[in-house]
């Protein structure tokens, strides 16, 4: 029997050994994102209003995995001038705000070097393939705490006259002026007792991100389940609210202000999210309903 000749490995060319073209760029970019990561994780991510950023970073990696994102098709184009422009004008913004303390700023442009980077390599239709992961990813961008505030002003006026309506529907001794809220001989403000607000951008980000896995084909399903996110989160904070009222009647502020008040925050926002998923099969069982006649 003839021997079979052995096929000899062929050497790679130093072409093939050559690192891919983005290569330096995304070194570049890890290095300015590990000290904003430490930042973040110390300042935000410990705070009630930054819990759901760790999630959103990771999962959000994960949907541009999942979504076809490939560096290995990256090269380098001819270049934009205004993709230039923007590269240099979120270095200088990054850099302010890493210098003065703006965590906020520090962020926003970190992410907004990352979007145009991304153009610059794969191009615009990749930029527009991956929209919804680079909206999604956008969550974990910390908001300042009085941004926080200014929107959620009005919800916490709401908040605050609807608990304590129902909390004097039910016979307790509770007033209420602003956002102040006088239980028998206590007081507290929606501020501190409605922090749970706070969790509205998480509980948004979180419920999107759900929507669009499970119901990415089917934007009908996936709006009218977005539009009751709000809803819902509001209702779960009313909820919140009164029983903080409760709490404080019956155990005194202190305890209502401590590990109860973190408590019951973890709690209704696990609430907030069954009650999301439940909607969502309320919705789906109502659409798979075979209609007659």
């Amino acid at each position: 029997m003839a021997s079979e000749p052995h096929s000899l490995p062929v050497p790679r060319s130093p072409r093939d050994l050559r690192l891919p073209s983005w290569t330096p760029v995304a070194a570049g970019l890890l290095l300015l994102a590990i000290p904003t990561l430490i930042n973040m994780a110390r300042q935000s991510w410990t705070s009630e209003a930054g819990t759901h950023q760790p999630i959103v970073l990771a999962t959000g990696l994960w949907l541009l995995y999942h979504n076809g994102l490939d560096l290995r098709r990256a090269h380098r184009g001819a270049g934009d001038w205004r993709a230039s422009v923007l590269l240099v004008i979120g270095w200088v913004v990054y850099a302010f705000g890493r210098a003065y303390g703006f965590l906020f700023l520090e962020g926003a442009a970190l992410f907004g070097l990352f979007v145009v980077i991304l153009y610059l390599f794969l191009g615009w239709a990749e930029v527009r393939k991956q929209a919804f992961p680079l909206f999604y990813l956008a969550f974990a961008v910390p908001v300042p705490g009085y941004a926080i505030g200014w929107v959620t002003r009005p919800l916490q006026a709401l908040v605050s006259w609807a608990s304590t309506g129902i909390a004097g529907a039910a016979g307790y001794p509770v007033a209420r002026q602003g956002v102040s809220i006088f239980v028998a001989q206590y007081q507290l403000l929606v501020e501190d007792a409605c922090s749970g607000l706070n969790s509205l951008i998480g509980l948004i980000a979180i419920s999107l991100f759900y929507i669009y896995v499970v119901h990415r084909s089917s934007w009908r399903h996936a709006l009218l389940l977005t539009a009751f996110v709000i809803p819902i989160a509001i209702f779960v904070n009313i909820l919140r609210v009164t029983v903080i009222i409760l709490i404080v009647y019956y155990f005194g502020d202190e305890v209502a202000q401590g590990i109860m008040h973190a408590t019951t925050g973890m709690v209704l926002f696990g609430l907030a999210l069954a009650a999301v998923f439940f909607l969502d099969w309320l919705l789906s069982l109502r659409w798979r309903k075979p209609r007659h006649g």
